[in-house]
């Protein structure tokens, strides 16, 4: 299996081609765009993108949830991130045991749901278009929700903290000009699965 392939272009000399890249790992989420060649001659052609063999080849590993064929909805676009914004779960047990016992029952009650909502993390999810040479095409990508900060008094934001890992089929070329060879290959790319309260690195 090919892992991550999103870091940096590697420059290889004028005679080799951008897309000549060994994949490798990213420690930035959501992950970054990939600098391509703009040249269509690197580009899959329309026999290259047959959708039964493409699912085929990646198998099991195509997700509907996360994967997208075709361009997904702009308005789910939109909508996404505020859905993600409210609140999942039950409040954690920390807050529930502050120590409030000066205040009232409701008072308490109102103010540790106040609390979970000020430094909660959730994380919001928007279609991705990663281009014609990644298959499929659209990934559902998550993002913490960090407009501002999530701690009190202020000074922390949400940042990744879990991510779980789709696999996809990247078009990847070697060679150039007319010596070129290209295929799909399986490529591994992170979403970002939880977010936390912490302080910015």
């Amino acid at each position: 299996m090919q892992h991550l392939l999103f870091c940096s272009t590697i420059h290889l000399g004028v005679s080799q081609h951008f897309l000549r890249l060994r994949p490798s790992p990213s420690e930035h989420l959501p992950v970054p765009g990939l600098k391509e060649d703009p040249d269509p001659k690197y580009d899959p052609r329309k026999q290259d993108l047959a959708e039964r063999t493409l699912k085929r080849k990646l198998g099991r590993n195509f997700d509907p949830v996360f994967m997208s064929i075709n361009s997904p909805p702009v308005l789910e676009n939109r909508t996404a991130l505020e859905a993600q914004s409210r609140l999942m779960g039950p409040i954690p047990n920390q807050l529930k045991q502050l120590d409030l016992v000066t205040v009232g029952k409701k008072a308490r009650r109102k103010f540790t749901q106040w609390l979970w909502a000020y430094t909660h993390c959730p994380v919001g999810y928007v279609w991705k278009d990663l281009g014609v040479r990644f298959w499929p095409r659209y990934v559902k990508e998550g993002q913490c929700l960090n407009e501002r900060s999530c701690s009190f008094p202020a000074g922390m934001f949400c940042m990744p903290d879990k991510s779980v890992t789709k696999t996809f089929l990247r078009w990847y070329c070697q060679g150039f000009l007319q010596k070129k060879y290209c295929m799909w290959i399986q490529v591994q790319y992170p979403i970002i699965s939880e977010c936390k309260c912490s302080c910015v690195e």
